[in-house]
C-alpha cells in the first residue's frame, strides 16, 4: 500500500478535508504558535475605519473566578460585520457574553456608540442598542410566532410599542407574518432562526450580537439566514459580531475576522484575507 492511500481524511473546522488527522488539541497547539505575532490594535482601529463603534480595550472577563479573555481588545466600525472563530475553548463566546453583561469583568472597558457600557446590565445594554441572539432552541415553543415576537419587546415603555415593532417584523418578513397565530414548534428549522433573529429585532437595536448562526440547520437554511443578515447590514445597518462554526461561511459573509487562541487576540484582518490565510486554513477551513 503506497504512502498516498494511507493518509486518513478528516473533516477540517469549516469545509472540506485535509490530509492529517488532526484533533482539537492539536489544533489548539497549532493555533498558539501563531498568536505571537498578535495584532496591535493600531491595526484593529485600521480594519475598522474611520466610524469605530464598538470598541472593546484589554478586557479581563470570564465566569466566577476562571478567566477567560485576557487583554482582549476588539473594533469595529458602524455597519460592519465581524466574525470571530478559533479552536474550541478560545473564547468566542465568552466575547459575546462580555459584551452583553453575562461574564464577570474584572478589567478593561466596552464603549458601544461613544457610552461606556462596561458596567451596565443586560437590560440596560438592550435599551442600548445591543441585541443577543442565542444559540439555536431558544424560541418559546407553545406559544404563537407573534407571542415569541412580543416577548422580543419586553422593555418597550409601552405594549403597544411592542405589537407596532412585531407588526414591522411582520411587513418585513412574510414567511413569519403567515404563520404568525402558529405556536412556533411547527416552524422549520430555519424559520426558528428567523423567528430568533426578528424577536432580537423588535427593540431596534444597533448592535447584533450572534452566537453560531448556522447551527443545527440544513445547508438551505443556512444559506437563508445569512442572507438575512446581509440584508439587515446592507440595507438596515445593523452592527454584526458573530461566532461561527462555519468557519469558512462566516469569514466569507464578514467584513472582518478575528482568529481568537486561549482567550486573546491571534490574528486580525478582512474576512476575504483570512480564507486566504494558510495557517486559517489549514487550521479551520480545513485545508
Amino acid at each position: 500500500m503506497s504512502d498516498d492511500t494511507e493518509k486518513k481524511k478528516i473533516s477540517g473546522y469549516g469545509t472540506g478535508s485535509v490530509d492529517v488527522v488532526m484533533s482539537v488539541s492539536d489544533v489548539a497547539r497549532e493555533a498558539e504558535k501563531i498568536a505571537a505575532a498578535a495584532p496591535p490594535k493600531s491595526e484593529l482601529d485600521a480594519l475598522a475605519g474611520d466610524d469605530v463603534f464598538l470598541a472593546i480595550d484589554d478586557l479581563r472577563a470570564g465566569y466566577g473566578k476562571m478567566e477567560i479573555l485576557h487583554d482582549f481588545s476588539l473594533r469595529i466600525g458602524r455597519g460592519q460585520s465581524l466574525c470571530l472563530i478559533g479552536p474550541n475553548g478560545a473564547g468566542k463566546s465568552t466575547v459575546l457574553h462580555s459584551i452583553f453583561g453575562f461574564t464577570n469583568i474584572y478589567s478593561g472597558r466596552i464603549v458601544a456608540g461613544g457610552q461606556d457600557v462596561t458596567a451596565l446590565s443586560s437590560n440596560e445594554k438592550l435599551k442600548a442598542g445591543i441585541a443577543y441572539v442565542l444559540q439555536d432552541n431558544s424560541v418559546f415553543p407553545d406559544m404563537t410566532v407573534e407571542e415569541n415576537l412580543l416577548m422580543g419587546g419586553f422593555l418597550k415603555d409601552k405594549p403597544s410599542e411592542a405589537r407596532e415593532a412585531a407588526e414591522r417584523v411582520f411587513a418585513k418578513y412574510g414567511r413569519l407574518a403567515e404563520r404568525r397565530s402558529m405556536p412556533a414548534r411547527v416552524l422549520s428549522g430555519g424559520e426558528r432562526r428567523l423567528l430568533e433573529i426578528s424577536r432580537a429585532l423588535v427593540m431596534d437595536p444597533e448592535i447584533l450580537l450572534i452566537d453560531e448562526p448556522s447551527i443545527g440547520l440544513e445547508p438551505r437554511f443556512i444559506d437563508m439566514v445569512f442572507e438575512i443578515l446581509e440584508d439587515l447590514q446592507r440595507r438596515d445597518g445593523k452592527t454584526i459580531i458573530m461566532v461561527e462554526q462555519n468557519a469558512k461561511k462566516g469569514l466569507e459573509f464578514a467584513d472582518l475576522g478575528y482568529v481568537l487562541v486561549s482567550g486573546q487576540l491571534a490574528k486580525a484582518g478582512p474576512g476575504s484575507e483570512l480564507l486566504d490565510d494558510p495557517d486559517v486554513g489549514r487550521l479551520f477551513l480545513g485545508g
